[in-house]
C-alpha cells in the first residue's frame, strides 16, 4: 500500500483559488462602497477570474506540478495577478497602484492558505503512517 499522497484534482484546486478571487473582489467592492450590483461584481471578478483559468491551465500543461503546491500556486498567483491586472486596464478599470499592491499580496495570502493547510494535513497524516 502506498502512503504518498493522491494527487488534489485540478478542478479542485481551481474551485479553492476561485472562491480566493471571488472573497477578494467582493471584499474589495464593499471596502470601497461599490454599488452591490450583480453586474458590478461581475465586472470585477472577470478579469481576475480569466487570468486564473489561464494559469491553472499552464500550471497543468506543466504536468510536473501538482496543482496543490507552492511552486504551482507561485506560479496561478503571478499570473492572476499579472494578466488580471492588464485585462482591468484594457477594460478601463482602475489599476492604481495601491491597489497593484493589495491584490498582489491579498491574492498570495489567499491562494496560499488553503495550499498550507493541505501540506499540514499531510504531514499529519505521513507522521501516522509512519507510527504504524
Amino acid at each position: 500500500m502506498s502512503t504518498a499522497p493522491r494527487r488534489l484534482h485540478p478542478a479542485l484546486a481551481f474551485g479553492h483559488d476561485l472562491v480566493a478571487v471571488l472573497v477578494f473582489c467582493a471584499v474589495g467592492r464593499a471596502s470601497h462602497q461599490e454599488e452591490a450590483t450583480f453586474a458590478g461584481y461581475l465586472m470585477t471578478v472577470w478579469p481576475f477570474a480569466l487570468a486564473l483559468a489561464v494559469a491553472t491551465a499552464i500550471v497543468l500543461a506543466t504536468r510536473r506540478l501538482r496543482p496543490e503546491t507552492f511552486a504551482a500556486g507561485g506560479i496561478v498567483w503571478i499570473v492572476t495577478v499579472a494578466l488580471g491586472m492588464i485585462l482591468r486596464a484594457v477594460s478601463g478599470q482602475g489599476t492604481a497602484l495601491p491597489f497593484v499592491i493589495v491584490a498582489t499580496i491579498t491574492l498570495a495570502v489567499f491562494f496560499s492558505v488553503w495550499r498550507l493547510v493541505i501540506l499540514i494535513a499531510r504531514r499529519a497524516q505521513a507522521r501516522r503512517a509512519d507510527q504504524v
